[in-house]
């Protein structure tokens, strides 16, 4: 008889010292957690106007892709223009002493700020690189038929 007093005994120990454990838990106050500007906001879009200083399709520079140094009024800018093959698929070409507008917003980048464009205009090519929501774009394969396996 000793056997079936000792489960039901340490069944609701356990118990106890669960419900114990839970209220504990539930006395914590949460922590906050520190609001971060960095996601991509339309509403701080900018615009910036200026000429092509350089241009590099795969940069070390974080973050990695794309990017095209813009001689401002206010100075030069490092402007990320995201996956280069989206560029090369749209047939758009950035030079040295090309004009152009990039409309975007400068995001907080650890100690500096980066310039994510969401559209670029050339003359009258435009080509946007970012959803609404800041996320790059990337091309996408318009010749199904002539893919392995064919069309889906």
């Amino acid at each position: 008889m000793k056997p079936y007093h000792r489960l039901p005994l340490s069944g609701a120990l356990f118990s106890a010292v669960l419900m114990a454990s839970s209220i504990a838990g539930a006395q914590q106050k949460p922590v906050p957690v520190p609001h971060s500007n960095t996601s991509y906001q339309l509403s701080r879009e900018t615009a910036l106007e200026g000429t092509v200083i350089s241009f590099t399709t795969n940069s070390q520079a974080s973050p990695a892709g794309a990017h095209v140094t813009i001689q401002t009024a206010s100075g030069a800018v490092d402007v990320h223009l995201g996956n280069a093959n989206l560029l090369a698929a749209s047939h758009f070409t950035l030079s040295p002493g090309d004009t152009v507008r990039a409309v975007g917003e400068t995001i907080a980048a650890g100690k500096s700020s980066q310039f994510l464009a969401r559209v670029i205009q050339k003359g009258g090519q435009s080509l946007t690189l970012r959803s609404v929501r800041g996320f790059p774009l990337r091309p996408v394969a318009t010749d199904f038929a002539n893919r392995p396996g064919g069309v889906l």
